[in-house]
């Protein structure tokens, strides 16, 4: 289940909106011209499935959007918890990458989650809309759009991602220190599942 939460750029303190109904999510994203939907979960697909595995598993649904949307470049990106020592500093480093505002000038951001979780942080028209994907949510940041991410401190996610450009994944830093200011992926998450506790 996903869960948008929009505030006012001002910061947290003035909430817009709180849904986890996806259609509510779609209509909130979509004049914002981010693509949002939600694919058939493949149960019988590992959390830290191999790359190959992904692929055949989701092979429909990648060459459905492919041809909708011309992409050149698709991979699959994993971070999950692990024995080895070096896992604490190597989670450190990619969340580090993600975690400040940016944008991407000539190609959308474009993620699929097989499993695992992480949030979008959306910068647009005086809000900041913070997505927080689940598996099977596919999430669509059109270029230009100021954003940043956040995969927790401790990750463990499994996502496909889809390029228009051969050289993948360039961010534009803006400088701001905007992302410090917001509820970060922990604080959300740990607020969101002692919501579905309680429900």
């Amino acid at each position: 289940m996903t869960l948008l939460t929009t505030w006012s750029e001002s910061g947290p303190e003035t909430l817009v909106r709180r849904t986890s109904d996806p259609a509510e999510i779609a209509e909130a994203l979509k004049p914002l011209g981010v693509r949002y939907e939600q694919w058939p979960i493949r149960e019988d697909v590992p959390f830290d499935a191999d790359s190959d595995t992904v692929f055949a598993a989701y092979r429909p649904e990648i060459d459905k959007l492919n041809a909708e949307e011309g992409f050149t470049t698709v991979d699959v990106l994993g971070l999950h918890p692990s024995d080895d020592p070096e896992f604490p500093a190597k989670a450190k480093a990619a969340r580090a990458k993600f975690l400040q505002e940016h944008t991407h000038d000539d190609d959308d951001e474009v993620r699929f989650f097989v499993s695992g979780s992480g949030i979008f942080y959306l910068h647009v028209n005086g809000e900041v809309h913070a997505v927080f994907c689940e598996k099977g949510d596919l999430l669509g940041v059109p270029r230009g759009t100021t954003h940043w991410f956040d995969m927790g401190t401790s990750p463990s996610f499994t996502a496909i991602r889809f390029f228009h450009e051969e050289d993948g994944w360039i961010g534009n830093f803006t400088g701001s220190t905007i992302a410090g200011r917001f509820p970060d992926y922990d604080t959300i998450a740990a607020g969101y599942e002692a919501d579905r506790a309680a429900a």
